[in-house]
């Protein structure tokens, strides 16, 4: 990966970039603080078809699970998405809350999301989880494998590391 930072300026092609890179990325490592001290995480599946205005995230959680009581001592999270196949790796954070909009818990309501919460949209043990994106730093790798390798090799043997082995990036939202 390079060590150059590109900073994304504009909100609209942050959040276009962020989305392309996360869209198909079917669960996330949602860490919160745990009240112990400790961060944990564990996976989640982002419910929004893209990324708002906002620059917002939409999860479903148990109103009983730790994470829902983690989040109301400490809103600060970190939410992880990887796609090891397109080598690509996205790392956000943002503040998250509990949010009771019965509209948009309709809206990102899914066949998927009743297996975990078997009342529907109304049982009462769904919380709906919002993440105000802050920041996030992205690394994106476009070279073949076979590209990668050879690179890494000829580093091996030259005693340099590699150079621009991938893509990193910083995305401000905020």
């Amino acid at each position: 990966m390079t060590n150059d930072f590109d900073t994304i300026d504009t909100p609209t092609e942050a959040r276009t970039r962020l989305w392309g890179l996360i869209k198909d990325i079917r669960f996330a490592m949602f860490t919160t603080r745990h009240t112990d001290g400790e961060m944990r995480s564990r996976p989640m599946t982002t419910q929004n078809s893209n990324l708002d205005e906002d620059s917002q995230l939409w999860f479903f959680m148990s109103r009983k699970s730790e994470a829902v009581a983690d989040l109301s001592a400490d809103p600060a999270v970190n939410v992880v998405y990887a796609d090891p196949g397109a080598d690509s790796y996205v790392s956000l954070s943002g503040m998250a809350s509990v949010v009771d909009d019965m509209a948009k818990k309709e809206k990102l309501w899914s066949k998927m999301a009743e297996a975990w919460f078997p009342g529907g949209v109304s049982d009462p043990d769904l919380a709906l989880v919002r993440v105000r994106i802050g920041q996030a730093d992205y690394w994106d790798v476009k070279e073949s494998k076979l590209v990668q390798l050879y690179k890494m090799a000829k580093a091996a043997v030259t005693g340099t590391p590699p150079k621009d082995l991938g893509h990193h990036a910083e995305i401000r939202m905020r």
